[in-house]
């Protein structure tokens, strides 16, 4: 996976680029892309989940959904802007041990969270799915 870089992404057989929010071009679409190649996306709000559906992005990473800045979405802010899109949403942004049991709550196909992932602990299971 290459952030913001298609062109290299491909040269470089890799299987998959990353196009951050404020990335807004769609000349990526006319890449030959194999069937395996996944794009992701991020978003903040409607105005950029649309252009992510618009870059025909496979998911779309929304942040930040716990309060870790100032700007986040909270549960209910983050459940209205994730029903604007068929895209698969992975969840972004103050994800912990504390909140993780919420995520049950909110519609998504999964979640990233460095801190989380970080610490070293067995296997929880999570909706049917295998988490760290």
């Amino acid at each position: 996976m290459l952030s913001n870089n298609f062109k290299l992404a491909i040269k470089l057989g890799l299987d998959g680029a990353y196009i951050p929010s404020f990335n807004k071009n769609l000349r990526h679409n006319n890449y030959p892309l194999k069937k395996t190649f996944i794009v992701l996306g991020s978003a903040h709000n409607l105005k950029e989940i649309k252009i992510k559906e618009k870059q025909k992005v496979n998911a779309i990473f929304i942040s930040s959904l716990f309060k870790k800045k100032t700007t986040y979405l909270g549960l209910n802010r983050f459940n209205i802007l994730a029903s604007f899109t068929k895209k698969k949403i992975i969840a972004l942004g103050g994800i912990n041990d504390k909140n993780l049991k919420k995520l049950k709550i909110v519609k998504v196909y999964g979640f990233a969270a460095i801190k989380l992932f970080k610490k070293k602990r067995p296997l929880k299971k999570l909706r049917g799915r295998i988490f760290n």
